[in-house]
């Protein structure tokens, strides 16, 4: 039955920052394209199958001497400029189209292998790709 009166609904947390727990042995560097792997641990992004991509590491965190969970990592959500594959360039014609993880700092166009996505492509100029991640 649809609403007939205002509703308090709950918030987990602001739609432009995350955090998840980091990975056992991974360092992801500020501003690295971060995904997530099946145990829902944070790692860098990379064209790994299972892995989805959960947005922008806003802070340097080393877990390399650490176990799973033992530190954590803020990951922000929005539009954020990456590096331009140049073996599989993003190109205009995939502006409001999806792109797809080369590493932790590149975004490519759709290829035969891994396609994990990092999100909507908003604009493109000399310096990268902008990309929308939500």
């Amino acid at each position: 039955m649809p609403l007939t009166k205002d509703r308090n609904t709950k918030q987990m947390a602001t739609a432009d920052k995350l955090a998840f727990p980091v990975a056992a042995d991974t360092l992801i560097y500020q501003g690295a394209l971060v995904a997530i792997n099946a145990a829902g641990e944070a790692v860098p992004a990379s064209a790994t199958a299972g892995l989805k991509v959960v947005g922008r590491a806003e802070q340097h965190v080393d877990n390399r001497y650490s176990g799973a969970g033992e530190n954590r990592i803020d990951v922000g959500r929005g539009i954020f400029l990456y590096k331009n594959s140049v073996t599989n360039p993003v190109t205009a014609a995939q502006l409001m189209e999806d792109c797809y993880v080369e590493d932790d700092e590149t975004v490519r166009v759709s290829t035969a292998g891994t396609n994990i996505r990092v999100g909507k492509v908003i604009a493109l100029d000399a310096k990268g790709v902008w990309v929308e991640i939500r």
